[in-house]
């Protein structure tokens, strides 16, 4: 068995293994030591989360302005900008368009019961929230400080200084030589590194899942399996126009894009952090067959612009808590949340639960009690896995689509018959 495959089947079997411990936990423990106990299991996952988390803003860095180096001229990076740009405002609106319509058919919030609000969650998540507005919005997207944004991993301060310095690079040209070499040569040893990363991803899973079954138990999916069920409905729907579009464009491809990106789907859905597989997926990308150059420049352009499953989840969640308070909400109203969520997501960069602090953002300024957030807590967890998922997906079929609009697409399988 390849060594890929054999990483897939000990995080397939920490998944479970995490499901029985944690189970087992819950139901012969004394309640009070559930989080005590979960907060132990996690330092297993903020191990592994922390170990990719220090390789990330490097690679975007290096990958990003490396590919940018090697489009060779503003107008082909404008070209392959633009091409991504349109898949992303296009995907992002299909996602939460979806994800409004659903609300509104299936009604989940009106379901969901007001004695189950998880209060002390909700609290640490609402101190995390600032609101809205144009000021914080710009802070948000452009740097003050390379350095600072690389600390903190905002990946989308760190895409608009790579994009500057790639484009000041390439226009320097025979004299910058070095630079790219030099940054291309750090890529590569940043994605041997990863490998080694990627060892301890079983340890990740199983802490993550034995966490949060101690703290929740199986008994969750009881109280809020009709709100879960609607939700994972509405990733399918989504999952099925992805990769329904990719296959326009891609043709036979599609099953060998998922196969390759199958492993980082699973640590991905596991880890609840697509930040986790951003190395991971780059590497499986090329494998795949698209161009080492269009993946460094659309793949970190895509996890700060194109998060399609957190999306989905941002207009499904906040109009739940409207229903479960019964608040109405006109249809012009909606679609202005809708477009204000369209803003305020970019740049979450797919960490764990970063896209509750936007719907706790959103709630409150559409006059929903932010507060409301402890409702979905509960379950969050386990929803935060499929639109993780759907983020991964997103962006590799984003990426596979713009190398094929580029006609950079090759076929690694009949490159090697020739």
């Amino acid at each position: 068995m390849r060594k890929g495959n054999l990483l897939t089947v000990y995080i397939i079997v920490a998944m479970i293994l995490g499901v029985l411990l944690g189970y087992i936990l819950h139901n012969n423990m004394d309640p009070a030591g559930f989080k005590d106990t979960a907060d132990k299991f996690k330092l297993l996952t903020t191990i592994f989360l922390r170990l990719v988390q220090m390789i990330i803003a490097p690679l975007v860095f290096c990958t990003l302005v490396v590919g940018i180096a090697k489009l060779g001229d503003m107008k082909t990076v404008g070209r392959v900008g633009g091409k991504a740009l349109l898949w992303f405002v296009s995907a992002s609106l299909v996602s939460l368009l979806l994800g409004m319509v659903l609300v509104n058919f299936f009604q989940p919030g009106a379901a969901i019961d007001l004695s189950n609000a998880d209060t002390s969650g909700a609290k640490d998540l609402i101190g995390k929230t600032t609101e809205f507005s144009l000021v914080k919005f710009v802070e948000h997207v452009f740097p003050k400080s390379i350095f600072e944004a690389m600390a903190t991993n905002e990946i989308l301060q760190i895409v608009i200084f790579s994009i500057f310095f790639g484009v000041a690079t390439t226009a320097i040209g025979e004299p910058a030589k070095p630079v790219i070499k030099a940054l291309d040569a750090a890529s590569h040893i940043i994605l041997k590194m990863v490998g080694y990363v990627m060892n301890f991803a079983p340890l990740g899973v199983f802490g993550a899942i034995t966490a949060v079954i101690t703290v929740k138990g199986l008994e969750v999916f009881k109280f809020y399996g009709s709100y879960l069920l609607y939700f994972v409905i509405g990733i399918a729907l989504l999952w099925v126009l992805l990769l329904g579009a990719a296959t326009l464009i891609l043709k036979d491809r599609v099953p060998m894009l998922l196969k390759r990106i199958s492993q980082p789907l699973l640590i991905a859905f596991s880890t609840t952090s697509s930040e986790a597989v951003f190395p991971k997926l780059t590497d499986e990308l090329v494998r795949f067959g698209c161009k080492d150059k269009i993946v460094s420049f659309i793949l970190p352009l895509g996890y700060s612009f194109n998060l399609d499953g957190s999306m989905m989840y941002m207009t499904f969640a906040s109009l739940a808590i409207a229903q479960a308070y019964g608040i109405h909400l006109d249809l012009g109203t909606q679609l202005t949340m809708l477009l204000v969520l369209m803003l305020t997501s970019k740049g979450i960069a797919g960490v764990p639960r970063a896209s509750l602090v936007v719907v706790t953002a959103t709630c409150a300024m559409f006059k929903i009690p932010p507060e409301g957030i402890a409702l979905i807590l509960p379950i969050d967890h386990f929803c935060d896995m499929f639109r993780t998922a759907t983020n991964v997906v997103g962006n590799s079929v984003a990426t596979a689509v713009v190398t094929k609009w580029e006609g950079e697409l090759t076929d690694p399988i009949a490159e090697a018959v020739k």
